[in-house]
């Protein structure tokens, strides 16, 4: 038999085991890697949360009290410079579970509107490739932003505990006086704190439903993909009063730099998303309302923290901990008064950069990594981590850091990217350039300057730098 007839037979052979999604030696990496103490494929709990930003214990914050994720990093990877590809809930979420970048000139995932089903209907999503090779798939809370995207991609009808704010006010709100003090747009005060259990807000329901579900999927015989996202830190900061109880709000840290970045271009400004609650007077510059601000904000993450704790801990308890992954993360970053900014919906590093953390049976622990990564590369770590292979419908914009968790250390991508609002950003080891036309730039340097108080794209000495960055950009348009 001659070498062409070999090869073809090969090459058949090949694509036999791929288009079949059983990559053997894949899945042999995979297993070995995480030691399951079981053949079986492990599970996942994916935990999401809204406009979580790095302002963690476990990031540094230490006036924030984040016990229980804290907990999480410290038996895991904390990834400290992972990013957003947009910064904007319903664009990031999308983005990352089809793994592919948004695209501003093609429409796909430019807003906290955007869908995958609309967006990319050609794409199969992580969750629907995860179900068809044999994952039990649940939806609780906040995962794509709306619980109709891609609906059929779950085993099961996506949970939630309400719809939207104008619907569902007594859902929302849940102080009585909330009731008497509304914005224009209807809707309550940016913050609130009564005297309620946990259970009382959605989050707290979302926590109960994922409880549950664990101890139902405990007795399946199928791997399971659980996602429960919790909606709070968003607007509004409603949190029981127990957690708004934990900070003295006049010993609460304020940004030091409350001043506009120098060189700052018009099309970089400030969220004006928390216009649309009451009660914002001082906003956005007056100390009071910084100090009250960040106290909500806190409240609101140490909040969520007790809640993922209690998951945690049911997990721990089932024994399901042995051979589940956990991943968690915050959809995209935001501002606490830095450049007297608050929210997300532009280009700084605050609302781009994000909070990344997985614990993965076999893997470090207690581990912190500086490798630079992004959303698209979530789609591809977990089918490597399931030992699958990648989906047939498209190409990911990413690659899987399984590597990085092995080994941390390493060097791993030179850039990640960013698109949103027609402005284009590229963030390397040392910059972060934003573009959105040939005289409109951005640039910071994060060596010498993290805080970004200075914007030096329009130095005469950074030409060069600035030609090489725009090229980055340009070769993340070849990748689109």
């Amino acid at each position: 038999m001659g070498f062409n007839a070999l090869s073809r037979r090969n090459f058949l052979k090949k694509m036999l085991i791929v288009s079949s999604g059983i990559i053997a030696s894949k899945t042999f990496a995979a297993n070995n890697f995480l030691k399951f103490q079981t053949k079986k494929k492990p599970n996942f709990l994916f935990i999401s949360v809204d406009d979580l930003c790095t302002h963690l214990g476990c990031y540094g914050h230490k006036q924030v009290i984040s016990p229980n994720i804290d907990k999480l990093a410290s038996k895991g990877v904390l990834f400290s410079r992972a990013y957003c590809q947009a910064p904007v809930c319903g664009a990031s979420r999308a983005s990352l579970l089809t793994g592919i970048r948004p695209n501003f000139k093609s429409k796909r995932f430019i807003d906290a509107e955007s869908r995958a089903d609309k967006d990319a209907p050609y794409a199969i999503t992580v969750v629907q490739h995860l179900k068809s090779n044999g994952y039990h798939t649940i939806s609780n809370g906040k995962i794509f932003h709306y619980a109709e995207d891609s609906a059929l991609n779950w085993s099961e009808t996506p949970w939630s505990p309400h719809g939207n704010l104008k619907e569902n006010f007594d859902k929302i709100w849940l102080d009585p006086n909330s009731k008497n003090l509304l914005s224009a747009k209807g809707r309550g005060p940016y913050k609130e704190s009564p005297e309620v259990p946990d259970e009382a807000y959605g989050d707290g329901k979302v926590a109960i439903k994922t409880i549950q579900d664990l101890r139902r999927l405990k007795k399946g015989k199928s791997p399971f993909f659980l996602a429960c996202g919790f909606t709070r830190p968003h607007l509004p900061f409603n949190a029981p009063k127990k957690y708004f109880n934990l900070y003295n709000p006049s010993k609460i840290d304020i940004a030091d730099n409350r001043y506009s970045p120098v060189n700052l271009p018009s099309k970089c400004h400030n969220s004006s998303e928390i216009k649309r609650y009451s009660q914002i007077d001082g906003w956005p510059s007056e100390e009071k309302f910084h100090r009250d601000a960040r106290h909500a904000y806190y409240a609101c993450i140490s909040y969520i923290d007790a809640l993922i704790g209690k998951i945690l801990d049911e997990l721990n308890s089932l024994e399901l901990d042995k051979n589940t992954i956990v991943v968690l993360f915050g959809d995209n970053g935001w501002h606490l008064g830095e450049h007297n900014f608050w929210g997300k919906h532009n280009m700084l590093n605050n609302t781009i950069h994000v909070p990344l953390i997985v614990r993965a049976p076999g893997s470090k622990t207690n581990t912190r990594t500086n490798a630079l990564v992004e959303f698209v590369d979530i789609y591809p770590t977990l089918c490597e981590l399931a030992g699958l292979s990648l989906p047939s419908s498209h190409i990911l914009n990413g690659k899987s850091f399984v590597p990085v968790l092995k080994n941390p250390k390493q060097h791993w991508k030179d850039a990640a990217y960013i698109d949103w609002n027609g402005a284009k950003a590229v963030k390397t080891d040392r910059y972060l350039y934003t573009e959105w036309d040939a005289e409109t730039k951005m640039l910071f340097d994060h060596k010498i300057d993290p805080d970004e108080n200075v914007n030096i794209a329009n130095k005469p000495e950074n030409a060069k730098l600035i030609e090489n960055l725009s090229a980055l950009l340009n070769k993340s348009n070849k990748l689109n």
